[in-house]
């Protein structure tokens, strides 16, 4: 099938457009910029091999031929000409644009994009329509975000063009802005007072189960129609089978992450000054915030039966949302590599770091002349009795004091001392990834509010004789905080964690030049992140 993706780089465009390739459909996507959907596109293949088969749905095709199935055509969604060349040739197109990111007048601009949409696909005779809108009740209390998502619903279906709209309500997923303000919030504030809208019922559903919904539209039987004669537009109203409250959302998240939150109801405080508090609490979010929380006094949930009667689909629970949500962030996060991402841009030095979604990383990177294998032997000798590189006594009194509080201190050491498997017990660490030469993963083991991570990268750059060569050493600590305690130990500790591991990176680059056998003193280019001024070269 020939589809149309409009939105394929927004959060639930990309989920859908793996989905729709790994079905073998031939999809084209209209894009602002190429390049952003050129990195989706690097994920789906990097993903693809893994991806496994179901009964539902069939097992990925190989990940060269995902991208053999993507056509780009690049021009904005309210552009006549490029929507024109876009519905060229396709059965099915997916409306999956908004502008509430903008900085514009979103409905104004919603409402003209979608009337020049629906005008080409109706010039184009494309066969279907898909949209997704949201629920709420159609009266003169809904919010301008509700509003308008109903709006552009009804232009679409004046077009004459076949129309499969769904309305959903919060969507839970890996990446979706309503989870990351949820996990935000809760992570953030052991106490919320919280606004009357808190209690509003909503239908949360898993982005799994919203894809599945926009694929079986597009592959549902086409309703045949003559000339002259409208074809018929479904409405479907699509949620999870729980009907909770924001606030019960939000006590889920915490339950799953182990936190305890009070949640303190206040009466008074209106959707306006909860945007305000919003954009205190979390700045990043208020931009978009501000516009979504003025419909959370709407109720929206599923008022009718006929998606569960018209699709073989069984959304999953709130409690398996949120569950699968985690673990696809974890996942997406263990995939990964710290060095690509260095390559690719500046990695600015501040103080705590940066945050990479909800995590937090302390990166530096290290060039040495020496091969991959003497940089790694470097790195895979690290802790038990070779030490770590510098600061002993505060790894130490570290292990003393997690001893102290339950935790196993530094004190175990190590199985091997020089070699290293997934698996092993290395101090307070344990091997989660050993790929020799390129490749250390440590998870911590001491108590800790949270979870924390140690990283190596061995990346080669350029060969040198006799099996020598230049060589980056990438080291990164990640810190994925739990609540407010997490952030405040991880911002306390900086000034600690710049003494260790920057003196860690400058040790394992002086042991690897030692062992080095190619003749003459090799030049190193460690990057002193700490002042911002990359070292002079060795004599």
């Amino acid at each position: 099938m020939n589809i149309l993706l409009t939105g394929a780089t927004g959060y639930v465009g990309s989920c859908l457009l793996g989905a729709l390739l790994r079905r073998g459909h031939a999809v084209r996507c209209l894009v602002r910029k190429a390049e952003k959907l050129e990195a989706i596109l690097d994920r789906l293949e990097a993903e693809a091999p893994s991806t496994p088969s179901t009964p539902s749905t069939p097992a990925a095709p190989p990940a060269a031929s995902l991208r053999s199935q993507v056509s780009i055509v690049v021009g904005d969604a309210s552009d006549p000409a490029a929507l024109a060349a876009a519905c060229v040739g396709v059965d099915v197109a997916y409306w999956l644009v908004h502008s509430m990111d903008r900085g514009v007048d979103f409905e104004r601009a919603d409402r003209l994009a979608a009337e020049r949409f629906a005008e080409a696909a109706r010039a184009a005779r494309v066969s279907r329509i898909v949209y997704l809108g949201g629920l709420g009740a159609e009266d003169d209390r809904l919010s301008a975000h509700l509003r308008s998502r109903h709006e552009v619903g009804a232009i679409l279906r004046e077009a004459g063009v076949e129309v499969v709209e769904f309305r959903a309500s919060i969507v839970i997923g890996a990446g979706s802005f309503s989870f990351d303000l949820v996990r935000t919030l809760v992570e953030r504030l052991p106490v919320m007072i919280c606004p009357a809208w808190l209690a509003t019922p909503t239908q949360p559903i898993a982005v799994d189960d919203v894809v599945a919904y926009l694929v079986a539209a597009a592959e549902i039987p086409l309703v045949p129609s003559g000339k002259g004669v409208r074809n018929e537009s479904k409405i479907y109203g699509i949620g999870g089978p729980d009907r909770v409250s924001y606030g019960d959302i939000m006590r889920e998240y915490a339950r799953q992450r182990g936190l305890r939150r009070l949640l303190i109801p206040v009466p008074v405080l209106t959707p306006r000054l909860s945007s305000l508090w919003l954009a205190l609490v979390t700045p990043r979010y208020s931009k978009v915030g501000r516009k979504l929380i003025d419909g959370l006094k709407n109720p929206t949930v599923v008022t009718d039966t006929a998606a569960a009667s018209d699709f073989p689909i069984r959304p999953r629970s709130l409690a398996v949302a949120v569950h699968d949500a985690m673990a696809r962030e974890d996942a997406a996060f263990e995939g990964r590599r710290w060095a690509d991402i260095a390559d690719a841009e500046e990695l600015p030095r501040r103080y705590g770091g940066r945050f990479d979604g909800p995590r937090l990383v302390d990166h530096r990177h290290a060039r040495v002349d020496v091969s991959a294998e003497q940089a790694f032997a470097a790195v895979e000798r690290i802790g038990g009795k070779h030490g770590w590189y510098g600061h002993e006594w505060l790894w130490q009194l570290r292990g003393w004091l997690d001893r102290l509080i339950g935790g196993p201190g530094m004190g175990r050491g190590r199985r091997d001392p020089d070699r290293l498997i997934a698996g092993d017990v290395l101090d307070c660490w344990r091997v989660e990834e050993c790929l020799p030469p390129r490749r250390l993963r440590l998870v911590a083991q001491m108590r800790l509010p949270g979870r924390g991570w140690l990283e190596f990268e061995v990346v080669r750059r350029d060969p040198g004789p006799a099996g020598g060569g230049t060589v980056t050493i990438h080291q990164t600590a990640v810190f994925d905080p739990r609540g407010l305690g997490g952030l405040a130990y991880w911002y306390s500790i900086w000034p600690l964690h710049e003494l260790v591991f920057g003196g860690m990176l400058a040790g394992i680059v002086t042991w690897a030049q030692k062992q080095n056998d190619g003749g003459g003193i090799p030049v190193q280019e460690a990057d002193d992140e700490r002042s911002g001024r990359a070292r002079e070269p060795s004599r």
